[in-house]
């Protein structure tokens, strides 16, 4: 060699395989526990909610005929709507029965007040929808009562047939 400096090979970078096992570990995670986080989620979001409505239900008739405004609807049956939603509805999802009908019927809500109520809110409608809509397009997973009434279903249907 004539003068040229001699290169060391470098060593491998730690940071692609880090990569690729974290991939593989994330990729792992089974949906049935992604979705009952979303389940968490919905129920805290919408079962808060209605725990603040019954607390002080005059509050809750004030803000349904003074703010909410929500057309066709009384404001007394406005308000006795969306608590029975939130509260029985969450409930539903938070167990994983009727799963995706209570979740299309929350969203149906929320786009009720996204579009009459509070149109401003939509970063918090936005986050509300990406937890819910895996449960409405994938359903509540394994670890629900949809899918345990699913089971006997099959195994009652096997055993007719």
């Amino acid at each position: 060699m004539t003068g040229d400096a001699v290169l060391s090979p470098q060593k491998p970078s730690l940071l692609p395989g880090l990569w690729v096992r974290a991939r593989g570990a994330l990729d792992a995670i089974p949906y049935a526990a992604l979705a009952l986080i979303a389940r968490v989620a919905t129920f805290s979001v919408f079962f808060r909610s209605g725990l603040t409505k019954i607390g002080d239900w005059n509050a809750t008739l004030a803000l349904f005929r003074d703010e909410y405004h929500v057309p066709v609807l009384p404001p007394e049956l406005a308000a006795r709507l969306a608590t029975c939603l939130e509260l029985g509805v969450s409930s539903l999802v938070l167990v994983g029965l009727f799963t995706r009908a209570g979740v299309l019927a929350l969203l149906g809500m929320v786009l009720v007040i996204q579009t009459l109520v509070y149109p401003n809110a939509w970063p918090d409608h936005l986050q509300w929808l990406a937890f819910m809509a895996p449960l409405a397009a994938r359903g509540p997973g394994v670890v629900s009562l949809d899918a345990l009434l699913g089971q006997l279903a099959r195994r009652r249907k096997e055993g007719l047939g």
